[in-house]
């Protein structure tokens, strides 16, 4: 059995989704992060390969965590301190020696079946499984056991992101196996597609 790792920034005003903060404003932006955070859950049970974890950032203590752990029945993790690479590092090691899926609250796009494709890879040989996103890095990635190559000294954040994780698999001899292209919500361009596309029903963005 796998199990699945549901990264997330508490749904606190001013500190998730600021680029979106000028059309939602801050409390709009932070009831956003509450609909992405029940969703990527909803899609990390409805895969159905293993127990979900909810890592949370700074920590467990907002209710939004708690809510979703008790509807959910999802286990709770404090995200460790440092960059995105070794916090996700982090959740690998506690998952071990079981595989991970890891995901985002980003990427609405993502589907159940995304992370059954990704466990499906590992089962089928692969050691790393990863979903790219259009913005040149990733919403998913799946993997054995912790591989420190992967995520340290990683320029989070950036477009070289997907580019780095591909030769630096090739150079350890990892079997690397991408799944489909998604892509993420950072921006407002990004949230009018979204509310374009049905996935979630979102509130129409504030007036400019």
């Amino acid at each position: 059995m796998l199990e699945v790792a549901v990264f997330a920034k508490a749904p606190v005003p001013g500190f998730t989704k600021t680029r979106l903060i000028p059309v939602l404003r801050p409390e709009g932006a932070a009831a956003f992060q509450r609909k992405l955070m029940e969703q990527a859950v909803r899609t990390a049970l409805e895969a159905g390969i293993g127990p979900a974890t909810l890592w949370c950032a700074p920590d467990p203590s907002h209710q939004a965590f708690a809510d979703l752990a008790a509807r959910f029945a999802v286990g709770l993790a404090p995200q460790v301190s440092g960059d995105l690479g070794a916090r996700m590092l982090a959740a690998f090691d506690a998952a071990a020696p079981r595989p991970l899926v890891l995901i985002g609250t980003d990427c609405p796009s993502l589907g159940a079946q995304d992370l059954r494709d990704a466990a499906d890879a590992l089962r089928g040989g692969a050691d790393v499984a990863i979903a790219p996103a259009e913005d040149g890095g990733y919403g998913l990635i799946a993997a054995h056991c912790p591989m420190p190559i992967l995520f340290r000294d990683m320029p989070w954040s950036t477009a070289k992101v997907m580019s780095l994780t591909r030769e630096r698999a090739r150079a350890a001899g990892l079997t690397l196996v991408e799944r489909q292209t998604i892509w993420d919500v950072d921006t407002p361009a990004d949230y009018e597609r979204l509310v374009a596309s049905g996935l979630l029903t979102v509130p129409e963005l504030l007036p400019s």
